[in-house]
């Protein structure tokens, strides 16, 4: 069997949770051995869909027409597409229509978590769901001294610096005000916040939050490769106050990276994080206060080398077997 990876899209997406999805999904492929190309014009049995563009839209539309098993990634909720960018809460509603017209030319419907399946399901569309992570990649972030050293020679920091760190589009739904007014208690640490998002785009909320940011909170931009992976290695927490996720990538480079890492308590990590076991949850500034001074000061024992087994968990090997069998599956149901 040969699968169609399309990417007609790649571009648009890369620099989000979604593009990196995409590219854990060649290397999950080429580990289990299963044949991909990205060309659609070569022969190919299934076609895998990860956004949810016109261009992939047309794609499924032409699959079908030519009897081609159709495999659509949802990674996208209503849930998580309100309190993103501007205007974002008064378009979710087409937004969501537009989700269901696209996931219904699926044979299969492919999403992150049993929290985000459980979303899709009350989509009635009529397909099954199936919940596989978005994968990780174990090895890009295995401690490497000399990425912890050019991360800190980046930011200028200093060896006794303490640093908390979060990445994500500036999104009210990523808790980027939650985490600038966290950082205002603790003026002694750094914080940095990787990631952007065009200013055009941003709400008023977010841009009165980061025209009022302490002088702690350091927010660089879009940082790929070895500084941010000797980012989350040198970190001493990873705080992430999403309001809501599909699955959370960033979460599993902190988990896989061996970083304490800090969540609010959200129904996204029910199944999979565990408050105290591979993780910390708080559900408020006030409570993310009082576990970022405890672990900071050592009264809180590390989750560390748990989290670390819920990364391996979902390492893109395991990921690699769960998709070549949905294929095989699929390939075997009638067309």
């Amino acid at each position: 069997m040969k699968i169609l990876l399309y990417r007609k899209d790649e571009k648009v997406f890369a620099k989000s949770g979604v593009g990196r999805a995409m590219k854990h999904q060649e290397e999950a492929l080429k580990l289990v051995g299963v044949d991909y190309t990205f060309d659609e014009k070569d022969n190919f049995d299934i076609v895998h869909l990860n956004t949810i563009s016109l261009n992939s839209y047309l794609m499924a539309k032409k699959a079908r027409r030519k009897c081609k098993k159709v495999v659509y990634h949802g990674h996208s909720t209503e849930e998580d597409f309100r309190n993103s960018f501007l205007f974002s809460n008064l378009l979710a509603p087409l937004f969501k229509i537009w989700l269901k017209i696209c996931y219904k030319t699926g044979d299969v419907i492919l999403t992150p978590t049993p929290y985000s399946k459980h979303l899709l399901e009350t989509y009635n569309l009529g397909r099954p769901i199936v919940d596989v992570s978005n994968g990780i990649d174990l090895q890009l972030f295995a401690r490497d001294e000399a990425k912890i050293g050019d991360f800190r020679k980046f930011f200028k920091l200093d060896p006794n610096d303490k640093v908390i760190v979060s990445v994500g589009h500036y999104f009210e739904r990523k808790g980027l005000p939650d985490f600038i007014e966290v950082a205002r208690q603790f003026p002694e640490y750094k914080f940095i916040w990787f990631g952007h998002t065009p200013p055009a785009a941003v709400t008023k909320n977010i841009r009165e939050a980061i025209s009022r940011k302490p002088e702690n909170v350091i927010l660089p931009g879009y940082i790929d490769g070895r500084i941010i992976q000797g980012a989350y290695q040198a970190a001493d927490i990873f705080f992430f106050p999403s309001n809501e996720e599909t699955e959370g990538i960033v979460v599993l480079e902190a988990l896989a990276a061996r970083c304490q890492v800090v969540v609010r308590d959200i129904g996204v990590y029910d199944s999979w994080l565990e408050d105290g076991k591979n993780c910390y949850k708080g559900k408020s500034n006030q409570e993310f206060e009082v576990i970022i001074k405890k672990i900071t000061q050592n009264e809180l024992p590390p989750t560390i080398e748990e989290g670390y087994k819920t990364a391996e968990e979902r390492s893109l090997a395991r990921v690699g077997k769960k998709l070549a069998q949905i294929y095989r599956d699929l390939i075997k149901t009638e067309a």
